[in-house]
């Protein structure tokens, strides 16, 4: 009972002064709105980068030539991947499909126009590997008797269709790639651009043909694999690199001459950016709680000044400190609380808006993603804020001398 009557007076002091209580309030509730926001910017942005990670392939790894040079100074990446090293990665175990790739940017030309495109020299596997898919009605895939006999077939990203075509049909259609003509098969499905990497703006063609009459190179970029679902990425990685340091002819000790890399990595290292980048919003989104809570202190001493008498009258008629603490304690809780609420919706608001004016109006759409965990943190600190903040002004008013506080004009 006692309780509930401190509750009801300190509301009742909260609504007397509406406006100071409000000022008092805002503090908090921009700084969970902030705090709320920014994690929920934080987890669209790992969203988004986990999401394009996982759109080129599950399981996936990539070879590449290591370095050459010596005392520190590099000239270059070596010239020692070839076809050979990526038909001996098949037989590993744990690997379900392999493609070399050799690329270049050139110039696409179809009729009058021409644009500047990625061409990737690959093998018939290369599209599963990285999650490509033809669309429906526009074409197929090359064949691995294509890619045997470098026959001159190229398959279009979206966007290379659309700037090179505009409207019309591509499919069996002639481009000319470095000169030479290569007949359309197919076209992508859209994944999206990625910002520095657009998988809808390339062009397709068999390795071979690539190698020996496009590019003219008898060694590859990169060997892309995709390891089986079952698989242990570190063992498949570890095999691997076995296999091609004994295909090198490296001695013991030897550094590699090549580089691995797994998407296990990709995905580890892109967690842990994306935790610091999340923390580092939330604590900074956190100062302007407890800028909040200094006003709430602010606030809640002004108050105990003005109402000294009040509290020299209830403890000459027997209130006790700890009610006359609590009391004050609620009203500094109360603002925090209702503050948090607000700040809540204010939060998930401003989220959702963002979300919604970046998809419609912005050139990249930026997700946003309000996790139940950032809610509960950001009214738990709230609240805490309360506590610490209101705690000294209570026990100031608890500790009041009653005689003193009579005296008090």
């Amino acid at each position: 009972m006692l309780f509930w009557t401190i509750v009801k007076v300190g509301l009742k002091s909260l609504v007397a002064n509406p406006m100071r209580s409000f000022l008092a309030m805002l503090g908090i509730i921009i700084g969970v709105a902030a705090v709320i926001s920014m994690l929920a910017l934080g987890a669209g942005a790992k969203k988004q980068m986990l999401d394009r990670i996982q759109a080129n392939g599950a399981n996936l790894m990539t070879i590449w030539p290591g370095n050459r040079g010596s005392g520190g100074v590099m000239s270059g990446q070596q010239v020692n991947l070839v076809v050979e090293d990526a038909v001996a990665m098949t037989e590993v175990d744990g690997v379900r499909r392999v493609s070399p790739v050799v690329g270049k940017n050139v110039q696409v030309k179809y009729l009058n126009n021409n644009a500047p495109v990625r061409a990737s020299g690959v093998s018939s596997t290369y599209l599963p590997i990285h999650a490509y898919e033809i669309e429906k009605d526009r074409g197929r895939p090359f064949s691995d008797g294509e890619v045997e006999n470098m026959a001159r077939v190229a398959i279009l990203g979206p966007d290379t269709v659309k700037n090179l075509f505009g409207v019309n049909e591509p499919l069996g259609e002639t481009i000319k790639i470095n000169s030479i003509n290569f007949t359309v098969i197919g076209v992508t499905k859209a994944k999206g651009s990625q910002g520095w990497n657009n998988p809808d703006d390339q062009v397709f063609i068999p390795y071979t043909t690539a190698m020996k009459q496009v590019f003219g190179l008898d060694h590859l970029n990169s060997v892309d694999i995709q390891a089986q679902d079952d698989a242990d990425l570190k063992v498949v990685q570890t095999d691997l690199t076995t296999l091609l340091r004994k295909r090198h002819r490296l001695q013991a000790g030897a550094p590699d001459d090549f580089n691995v890399r797994n998407q296990a990595d990709m995905l580890e290292f892109a967690n842990a950016a994306m935790f610091t980048f999340t923390v580092l919003l939330g604590g900074i989104a956190s100062i302007s709680l407890l800028v909040g809570g200094i006003g709430i202190m602010n606030i809640m001493l002004v108050t105990v000044t003005e109402r000294t008498r009040e509290i020299g009258v209830r403890k000459a008629i027997g209130a006790k400190e700890r009610s006359i603490m609590m009391q004050f304690l609620m009203e500094s809780v109360t603002i925090s609380g209702l503050g948090g609420g607000l700040g809540v919706l204010l939060g998930v608001g401003s989220a959702a808006a963002l979300e919604y004016l970046t998809t419609k109006y912005a050139a990249q759409p930026f997700p946003t993603v309000v996790e139940w965990s950032s809610v509960i943190l950001a009214i738990g600190f709230s609240a805490l804020v309360g506590i610490f903040f209101g705690w000294y002004p209570a026990l100031r008013a608890a500790r009041l001398d009653p005689v003193e506080a009579l005296r008090y004009e």
